[in-house]
């Protein structure tokens, strides 16, 4: 099992940045993909980027050139540096993973999760 715990998250103007990191323990050996996903209130919970063990990247065209995910497996941390940021990005931020060596965008074929992290951008 992978156990999952977020931070960064927080309040921001409109045009500001942030970076979260999602620092990963436990059965860490195994190649593993770590995703982001958000749920804004009233909404189902969605993929933002996800990254392999090796760098693939799979960013969705809402936030890309604006988001970008990266890993250090060495200290199995994940990051998703948000820059530009917008209201309308506004939620709770989930890191999760699953084993494996390709990134997936459904939300039921990641195993592990986080508690999230609340990132809110005001205007």
């Amino acid at each position: 099992q992978v156990q999952l715990v977020e931070s960064g998250g927080g309040l921001v103007q409109v045009g500001g940045s942030l970076r979260l990191s999602c620092a990963a323990s436990g059965r860490t050996s195994r190649n593993y993909v770590m995703g982001w996903f958000r749920q804004a209130p009233g909404k189902e919970r969605e993929f933002v980027a996800g990254i392999s063990w090796g760098g693939s990247t799979y960013t969705v065209d809402s936030v890309k050139g604006r988001f970008t995910i990266s890993r250090d497996n060495a200290k199995n941390t994940g990051y998703l540096q948000m820059n530009s940021l917008r209201p309308e990005v506004t939620a709770i931020y989930y890191c999760a993973a699953r084993y494996s060596d390709y990134v997936s965008t459904y939300r039921r074929e990641y195993d592990y999760w986080g508690q999230g992290t609340q990132v809110t951008v005001s205007s």
